[in-house]
């Protein structure tokens, strides 16, 4: 049995008129999009952010408390794939109330957390709450706006509220850990949770008409997907740290995970009413969509994986990153801001120009970086990088939307598949291989470090004897004192080593940006000169009519 052709497919339902709304009324929609989406933002980088501190205060090691990530990050790639399902044929509305006393029940059961194995069972309960909250924020944007703006305002409003929420919990978390630790953390995750189902009940979303959506093969087709792009993730999250040839199991749960994404084809290559379509996914119009925003993620890694660990390699503390987060979530909206009097599908090649301009620049300015590059430094190419983002993925999504809607609604579940897996897996791929680059260069860079600082080099002896002499008045033990020069030689190589493999990522990332640009810019100019020899043709006086006499 095989999908219907894409001629038959349904016409998409006319939408309701669109009512106006008191001007109060609209503003309090749009607060609870903005609210509910910083939310799940926030929840999930207080995670990522936090990792060390976490792992102290659950008597853990880092490795081990990685595993929380994961664990969040699992069920938020794939609950949303069930969710657009649960919400047609239960309606909207109850979707909303009950999504969002969920995700409160589950900030509570956080304050029960006493050890790695509960804290890892909190957070897969947490993603799994905090999966339907994109979508809520979504929901709400639309709501009160009139047609004209529900993409052109509501999309990239809605999306900068999803992704400035990692960077602002990297502002607030200094503050919020203080001596509390995990707990402050909860606490404001509870308070955010609690506002956010305040608004729920306050500010109800229309239902549309309930339909009866869900089949038992789409059941099986989502935990086939669920298992593979959960071993995905689990593969890129832990195979840096771990390191993928140092553990089998790696290997078996990346040939598992695919295997089980191969059988969910098979299932819905064979189904007349499939949960998606595989054949619309793999046009090439789809496939281009899917490419692009896959290489956008993995850049943009840069930003998650890059700076930030670069300066925690080099002793910058949590409190001294908050100037810089603010400036790269202050970019971010200001890029979305930017967005609203240009945005229209016709221009979405422009915006990515720009934005893939953006990012070569901001990474060719960090692949200078040296041991003395402090936050301040790198706030100018993180802000351009960060507003780069804004530009790129409101119009990526707009123009998805729209060919999904043209089709009907049938395929708007597709292309919310095709912007998770995306977004998510290829977040914590795009992390993983940034992971993996620095670790195997780092590596390279401090071994032919150690051979340039061969004992017998005059230059290496002249520097161990001043920083022996310095350590003099304060230790009178000249073995100590040498012993304690070459320590401090060797950590500054060890330093020295990491920041070079930083450049060494940032300039692939720049390389990477400017074959992307290289590539949209022949596109355009192919579909330029397609568009100018149709004009041609058509305007030619030798072109004869089929009325024309011979």
């Amino acid at each position: 049995m095989t999908t219907a052709p894409a001629s038959a497919a349904p016409a998409p339902p006319q939408p309701a008129p669109f009512e106006p709304m008191p001007l109060p009324r609209a503003l309090g929609y749009i607060a609870a999009s903005l609210v509910i989406g910083l939310t799940q933002g926030i929840a999930q980088g207080f995670i990522s952010t936090n990792i060390p501190q976490i792992a102290g205060d659950l008597g853990a090691t880092t490795t081990q408390a990685s595993w929380l990530m994961a664990a969040f990050l699992i069920p938020r790639a794939t609950m949303p794939l069930l969710l657009i399902k649960l919400r047609a044929e239960f309606g909207l509305r109850r979707f909303a109330e009950v999504a969002i006393v969920v995700y409160l029940a589950v900030a509570l059961m956080s304050f029960a957390i006493f050890d790695l194995r509960s804290a890892i069972a909190a957070q897969f309960f947490a993603g799994m709450a905090s999966a339907p909250l994109s979508t809520l924020a979504f929901l709400y944007i639309l709501e009160p706006l009139p047609p004209a703006w529900k993409l052109r305002l509501g999309l990239p409003l809605s999306l900068a509220a999803i992704s400035v929420g990692p960077h602002l919990a990297r502002v607030i978390s200094p503050a919020l850990m203080g001596d509390t630790g995990w707990f402050g953390l909860h606490v404001m995750t509870l308070g955010l949770a609690a506002i956010s189902l305040a608004l729920v009940y306050l500010l109800p979303l229309k239902s549309p008409p309930r339909v009866k959506a869900i089949a038992p093969l789409d059941l099986v087709s989502w935990a086939l997907i669920s298992l593979g792009f959960g071993g995905v993730i689990v593969g890129f999250v832990i195979g840096p740290i771990r390191w993928w040839t140092d553990v089998s199991w790696l290997g078996w749960l990346l040939a598992g995970s695919l295997g089980c994404l191969t059988l969910a084809v098979m299932v819905e290559l064979n189904r007349s009413a499939p949960l998606i379509d595989i054949r619309w996914l793999v046009s090439p119009a789809m496939l281009h969509l899917t490419i692009t925003l896959l290489l956008f993620r993995l850049i943009l890694s840069e930003q998650s994986s890059g700076a930030p660990r670069m300066f925690q390699a080099l002793g910058i503390t949590q409190g001294q990153l908050v100037p810089l987060f603010a400036v790269i979530s202050a970019a971010t909206v200001l890029g979305a801001l930017a967005l609203v009097p240009f945005m229209k599908p016709e221009r979405v090649p422009q915006f990515h120009l720009v934005a893939l301009v953006l990012i070569a620049a901001g990474a060719f300015m960090d692949s200078h970086s040296t041991l003395d590059t402090r936050p301040a430094q790198m706030m100018l190419s993180q802000a351009m990088i960060a507003f780069a983002g804004s530009l790129f993925m409101a119009p990526a999504m707009m123009r998805g939307l729209l060919a999904a809607m043209a089709r009907g609604p049938n395929y708007l579940l597709s292309f919310v598949i095709v912007f998770i897996s995306t977004q998510s897996i290829g977040g914590a791929a795009g992390s993983g291989v940034f992971s993996t680059f620095i670790n195997h260069r780092q590596a390279y860079h401090l071994q032919v470090l150690r051979e340039d600082l061969a004992s017998t080099d005059p230059l290496v002896m002249h520097d161990i004897a001043t920083r022996a002499a310095t350590l003099l008045a304060q230790v009178p033990d000249a073995a100590l004192t040498k012993a304690q020069a070459v320590a401090a030689l060797a950590q500054d190589a060890s330093g020295q080593a990491y920041v070079m493999a930083y450049n060494d990522a940032y300039l692939v990332t720049f390389l990477v940006a400017v074959a992307a640009l290289s590539a949209l810019l022949l596109h355009i100019w192919r579909d330029w000169l397609a568009a100018w020899w149709s004009r041609a043709s058509s305007s030619s006086p030798l072109a004869v009519s089929p009325e024309s006499p011979k």
